[in-house]
């Protein structure tokens, strides 16, 4: 499995960004794909997970109402759509996919097997 992440960058308070992650290697069908994040000194933490079989999503309290997760079975594509960022969402932030053996709360928490290399997201105050 391949995961490939792209979309961070530089943004104002309150600004918007959409972060991919583009899959290949394997079919999807019964995987679940997250996005997790990590700021300098902080643990790593699971923004948002979707089930690719029938979409279900699950968000972080941290992020819910600002960010919503979706999903091209086409393309194998999953995405983040962020907005009202503020400085707090500042990390590097990774996408992981792994057979959802669990709910996704739980894959949310503990992490995925298989993981992309990062896109740093930066929100200036």
């Amino acid at each position: 499995v391949q995961l490939q992440a792209s979309g961070g960058g530089l943004v104002q308070a309150g600004g918007s960004l959409r972060l991919s992650c583009a899959a290949s290697g394997v079919s999807l069908d019964y995987y679940a794909i997250g996005w997790f994040r990590q700021a300098p000194e902080k643990e790593r933490e699971g923004v948002s997970c979707i089930s690719v079989m029938d979409g279900s999503t699950y968000y972080a309290d941290s992020v819910k109402g600002r960010f919503t997760i979706s999903r091209d079975n086409a393309k194998k594509t999953v995405y983040l759509q962020m907005n009202s960022l503020k400085p707090e969402d500042t990390a590097v932030y990774y996408c992981a996919t792994d057979i959802a053996r669990y709910d996704l709360p739980t894959m949310c928490y503990y992490g995925m097997d298989y993981w992309g290399k990062g896109t740093l997201v930066t929100v200036s105050s």
